[in-house]
């Protein structure tokens, strides 16, 4: 005969997403936990991504180099907003990428390439969109000035 089963789906449950949750790997219990995880996956990208190194660098100059053309706030706050999600996307592109390598393993699979390949893409767009919004905004006056400077 089947055991008792008449024990409440409720309880089972609960016990359950307890268990789940106890069982999750590095559940944040506040706040401040969540932003030193956050600060440990920005500090992974920056050691160990080169693209992400190098984006850093250059939207740090775009930005330096509107405070130094003395762009007005909305202009700079769209170059900051655009160096911000070429930033965002290449965090995305390292965690796609890492999980893709962590299902397929040492293994080639299509869906695995296209998956990471279309990460990468969306960081390209962003980055080509972030160049368009940088130079437009940051080329006409940079231009400005080396003609004055040329002409002085």
């Amino acid at each position: 005969m089947p055991q008792d089963i008449s024990t409440p789906a409720v309880n089972k449950s609960n016990q359950v997403g307890k268990i789940k949750r106890e069982l999750a790997w590095r559940v944040a219990p506040n706040l401040l936990i969540s932003f030193k995880y956050a600060w440990a996956g920005l500090y992974y990208a920056f050691r160990t991504q080169r693209n992400f190194r190098i984006h850093v660098i250059i939207g740090s100059l775009a930005i330096a180099l509107g405070i130094f053309l003395d762009r007005n706030a909305v202009e700079m706050a769209v170059i900051g907003l655009t160096v911000g999600a070429v930033l965002a996307m290449e965090l995305l592109n390292t965690a796609i990428e890492s999980v893709v390598d962590l299902t397929v393993q040492q293994a080639y699979h299509d869906l695995a390439k296209i998956a990471k390949d279309c990460a990468a893409g969306a960081v390209l767009v962003a980055a080509f969109a972030a160049v368009l919004v940088a130079g437009s905004i940051l080329l006409p006056p940079l231009i400005a000035l080396v003609q004055e400077l040329a002409m002085s």
